[in-house]
């Protein structure tokens, strides 16, 4: 079961240091965990965090931020989804698992 107070937040750039930026901003920016990250397509990378609603919103904020503000960077695209059903939860990569549960706040 999902904790029905959380969020996640998806980032999706072009090039691989900027959506290093936005993780590591992301992190920083609110109490969340990176549940996912991988190659998208054409060279673009996603990153994906849960936590709570209010603290995914800032932490969207700076990864948005350290992405574009990145040499080179660019958001391809970004959206957060707040309060996300279990079932969206089960088909999609983006519950915690035992690889992310030790970072999770």
């Amino acid at each position: 079961m999902t904790n029905q107070q959380e969020a996640v937040g998806v980032i999706e750039t072009l090039g691989f240091p900027a959506v290093l930026a936005a993780a590591d901003a992301m992190v920083k920016g609110g109490r969340v965990t990176i549940v996912y990250f991988d190659k998208a397509e054409r060279g673009n990378f996603i990153v994906v965090i849960r936590g709570g609603i209010s603290e995914v919103r800032p932490a969207m904020e700076a990864g948005l931020l350290a992405a574009e503000n990145t040499f080179g960077g660019k958001v391809m695209t970004h959206y957060t989804v707040p309060n996300p059903p279990d079932n969206v939860v089960a088909v999609l990569p983006i519950e915690y698992t035992e690889q992310v549960a030790q970072f999770r706040s």
